[in-house]
């Protein structure tokens, strides 16, 4: 602490005199949340330029950590000296966020291997090209409600992105059966994780393809993909032995015989099978749980 006239007492430490990179980087700044920081750059020149050494070295940026709704010029400020981030989620800037914005940060960050861009619309091709060409190590990839995300842009995203593992194309509505085809016979081998959730344009043909070449998948959200039926579902289940979990809820066309067979592999469901529907019910009906012998 220092008097109110300004000297500072004997033997007392400033935080500033304290070692940088070797003190405060490692265990003070990487345990204040973003949103402080951004309070900190304002206390003093010296302050500032702490910050700034901490965000230039930062290998993880949320957006969500800063805020809501959170400014084109703070997010600029945030990362303009960053260049050594391996994951970059963005979604709270969805409303703004274009590719002038994105494109710099990923040329400046070719290590990315998580990158979240849910509900960015403004986006084009041309950013999702950036990405696929300038960080050949992603492997998770969230482009859920983005829907300039069409055929050709996908095409390109499996053409250079080997190591890519996880993909979240939740109502991308402009991708056909023939987009996502192209992505299984290029990168099905690595895919462990895949939303196609909330898009009328796929059909078996599409998940019977994945089936065939993705023996490592473990995770397929096909909610509301109303062209999805039965068929696909089984191919399913013969060719994706780690398969634990599908998403067929609002999948009018999977009956309950071609889901069976994964049931007994324990492969979580989200549709209950048929007997459990009418046994709850019957219950909401009656306002008590009946006795059935399941072993009948």
């Amino acid at each position: 602490m220092e008097p109110s006239g300004g000297e500072q007492e004997p033997g007392a430490v400033r935080l500033l005199d304290l070692p940088w990179e070797d003190v405060l980087l490692p265990y003070v700044l990487n345990r204040v949340p973003l949103r402080q920081l951004l309070r900190l750059q304002r206390v003093s020149r010296a302050f500032r330029a702490l910050v700034q050494l901490h965000l230039a070295g930062l290998r993880r940026f949320d957006a969500a950590q800063v805020g809501p709704q959170i400014p084109r010029a703070a997010l600029a400020r945030l990362l303009r000296d960053a260049e050594g981030l391996q994951e970059l989620a963005l979604a709270p800037c969805h409303e703004w966020l274009s590719d002038e914005d994105l494109v710099p940060v990923l040329a400046r960050n070719p290590q990315l291997r998580s990158v979240a861009l849910a509900g960015c619309g403004q986006l084009s091709r041309r950013a999702l090209g950036a990405l696929a060409e300038g960080c050949p190590r992603l492997q998770r990839l969230s482009l859920a409600h983005c829907d300039w995300v069409d055929g050709l842009a996908l095409r390109g995203l499996a053409d250079r992105c080997p190591a890519l593992e996880e993909l979240d194309l939740t109502a991308c509505r402009q991708l056909k059966d023939e987009a996502i085809v192209y992505l299984a016979q290029r990168r099905g081998a690595g895919l462990r994780s895949l939303s196609l959730a909330v898009n009328a344009n796929v059909g078996d043909a599409a998940v019977q393809e994945l089936a065939r070449n993705c023996p490592e998948l473990q995770h397929l959200d096909l909610t509301g993909c109303l062209r999805v039926g039965s068929d696909g579902v089984r191919t399913l289940a013969e060719y994706c032995p780690v398969l634990r979990s599908l998403r067929v809820r609002h999948c009018h066309h999977v009956a309950e015989s071609s889901l069976s067979r994964l049931r007994k592999r324990g492969v979580d469901i989200d549709v209950e099978p048929p007997l459990h529907q009418a046994l709850v019910l019957l219950q909401d009906m009656a306002g008590f749980a009946p006795f059935v012998n399941l072993q009948v």
